[in-house]
C-alpha cells in the first residue's frame, strides 16, 4: 500500500475516489507547517500540495517519497533542486485550470471596457445618465472587443484557450512564445518575435508564462512605455512578472489605461502597498482558477498523476523536471 500525504484540502470527490483504491492510504494534512508537520510526511509515498512550501529540509526528510503532485500549474513554492537531487518527479495539473482562467481575463477586460461596475452605481444613487453626458459632452463611454488586439505571452494550454475565445469576438491576435513555432499556430494567430514589438501593438495584454529569473520584472518600465495609453495590461499566471511599482507609475502617468492582477510579488498583498490605492487597478485574490468545477479538476488530476505514475502510466507531458532527473 502506497501512502499519501495531502497537504492543504482538496476537492472532496476527488479523496473519496482515492479512499476508494485499496492501493492507498491517505492523510489530509490542513495548516501545513514544516516545523510542526514534518513527522507526517516521513511516512509518505507521495505528497500532493496546493500552496504549502516544500523547502530542501522538509524534503530530505521524506525518505520514502517517490513523487510530488502539484495542484495547480505553479511550483515556485517547491524546491526544485532538492526533488532533483533525489530523482523526484514533480507533476503539474495541465488540463485542468485553462478554460477557467481564459474566462477570469474576459471578466476583467468586460470589466474594463463596459463600465459596468459605474453604471451600476449611476442606476442606484439615482443619476441615470451623470456618469454618460457632462452637459452636451459624453465623459464615460463603452468599447468593443471587436477588432481590438490582444497580445498574449506564453501560448500554452491556458494561452492557447484564451486565443480561441479571442477568435470568436474577432479580435486581432498576436502571441509570443519563443517555444513555438509560427506555422504551428491557427489562421488568424500572429507570433511576435520581440516584446517590444507586441507592447506597441497591443490594447490589452494577458500574462501566461511561469515565474523564473529570466521572466521575474519581465514587465518593467521600459516595456510600458511602449504600450498605447488606452490599453490595459492583465496577469493570472504569477506575480513578480510585472515590476509593481514600474506598473503604478505607468498608471499614474496614464501611459496606460489599467491593470488586472490575479497575482502579485507578495500574496495576500501588503496592506500599505501603492497599487490599493490606485482606482485604475482592479485585483482579485489569486482565484482566477477557482471554480467549483474547476476546483474538482484540479483535485482528480492531482490523485491521478500519483496513481499514474505507481501504475508506470504517468503522462510525462505533467512532470515539470523530466529533463533533470531519470524516469
Amino acid at each position: 500500500m502506497f501512502h499519501v500525504a495531502i497537504i492543504e484540502s482538496i476537492n472532496e470527490k476527488a479523496i473519496d475516489s482515492l479512499s476508494r483504491n485499496s492501493k492507498y492510504s491517505y492523510e489530509v494534512i490542513e495548516n501545513f507547517d514544516e516545523n510542526k508537520s514534518i513527522d507526517k510526511l516521513k511516512d509518505a509515498d507521495a505528497i500532493a500540495i496546493r500552496t504549502g512550501v516544500l523547502s530542501e529540509k522538509a524534503i530530505n526528510q521524506c525518505k520514502k517519497l517517490k513523487i510530488i503532485s502539484r495542484h495547480g500549474v505553479g511550483y515556485d513554492n517547491i524546491d526544485l533542486e532538492a526533488i532533483n537531487k533525489r530523482n523526484i518527479p514533480l507533476t503539474i495539473t495541465i488540463n485542468a485550470n485553462a478554460l477557467t482562467v481564459a474566462e477570469h481575463v474576459f471578466a476583467m477586460m468586460f470589466y474594463f471596457n463596459k463600465n459596468i461596475t459605474k453604471f451600476d452605481k449611476s442606476v442606484r444613487n439615482n443619476q441615470w445618465s451623470k456618469l454618460i453626458m457632462d452637459g452636451t459632452k459624453i465623459i464615460t463611454i463603452n468599447s468593443e472587443l471587436y477588432n481590438k488586439s490582444i497580445f498574449i505571452l506564453g501560448y500554452g494550454r491556458i494561452g492557447k484557450e484564451l486565443a480561441s475565445r479571442c477568435l470568436a469576438f474577432k479580435m486581432n491576435i498576436y502571441i509570443y512564445d519563443p517555444f513555438i513555432n509560427k506555422d504551428d499556430l491557427g489562421q488568424n494567430i500572429k507570433k511576435i518575435d520581440e516584446l517590444e514589438d507586441g507592447f506597441s501593438i497591443a490594447d490589452y495584454i494577458s500574462i501566461h508564462i511561469p515565474l523564473s529569473e529570466k521572466t521575474r520584472n519581465l514587465i518593467n518600465k521600459k516595456n510600458l512605455i511602449k504600450m498605447k495609453p488606452n490599453a490595459f495590461i492583465i496577469n493570472t499566471s504569477r506575480g513578480g512578472i510585472i515590476n509593481e511599482d514600474d506598473l503604478n507609475t505607468a498608471l499614474n502617468d496614464n501611459i496606460i489605461s489599467g491593470a488586472g492582477l490575479d497575482v502579485f510579488d507578495e500574496e495576500p498583498i501588503l496592506h500599505n502597498h501603492n497599487l490599493l490605492n490606485n482606482s485604475k487597478v482592479i485585483m482579485t485574490p489569486h482565484i482566477a482558477a477557482h471554480t467549483s468545477e474547476c476546483w474538482e479538476r484540479h483535485g482528480r488530476e492531482t490523485l491521478k498523476n500519483i496513481t499514474d505514475y505507481f501504475d508506470d502510466n504517468l503522462d510525462l507531458n505533467t512532470v515539470v523536471n523530466r529533463d533533470s532527473i531519470n524516469l
